[in-house]
């Protein structure tokens, strides 16, 4: 009998944790995606001096993301776990992958990460010095805008895991 896997959404803010807690679950074995690294990675890192207008950088987190979709699909089948590590904004984000998960029999946890507005900037000021494909540069203008579009997960499943502060 094949084994049953279990997808883990990871949620939340830019600065919130995500990576370091998907990291957390690849060491106990998961496989983690992640659109920031693959679409890094097309480009040849920051040091490659490629840089793309906002519409094609759009148009290539999409293609990864389909690629990354098919990518999950083919992870499931073969009965892996599968940590996500994307931002799930929205819920129709997270019911569109919540129900392919379970339309092949999986089981998906949803994991909200939380902090507060002001340790988000700290990390982030921190992060946008750093070179790297999760050190996404995220300026004062982005970062309000993410903090107004963000749907809040509630009732939908999701485990809190409130972060410290630094």
């Amino acid at each position: 009998m094949q084994r049953t896997s279990t997808v883990v959404l990871m949620c939340g803010l830019p600065g919130a944790g995500k990576t370091t807690y998907a990291r957390g679950l690849v060491r106990r074995g998961y496989v983690r995606l992640s659109i920031d690294e693959a679409v890094w990675q097309r480009l040849g890192g920051r040091d490659a001096g490629l840089v793309l207008e906002a519409g094609e950088f759009d148009l290539l987190k999409e293609e990864v993301r389909r690629e990354q979709r098919q990518e999950l699909v083919a992870l499931m089948r073969a009965g892996r776990d599968v940590v996500v590590d994307y931002s799930f904004w929205s819920r129709a984000a997270r019911d569109d992958y919540k129900a392919l998960i379970e339309s092949h029999g999986c089981r998906w946890e949803l994991v909200h990460l939380k902090s507060d507005p002001a340790t988000l900037e700290r990390r982030l000021a921190q992060r946008n010095a750093e070179d790297g494909p999760n050190s996404v540069t995220v300026d004062a203008q982005l970062f309000h805008r993410y903090l107004t579009a963000f749907e809040e997960p509630h009732g939908e499943g999701e485990r809190v895991v409130t972060q410290p502060q630094d």
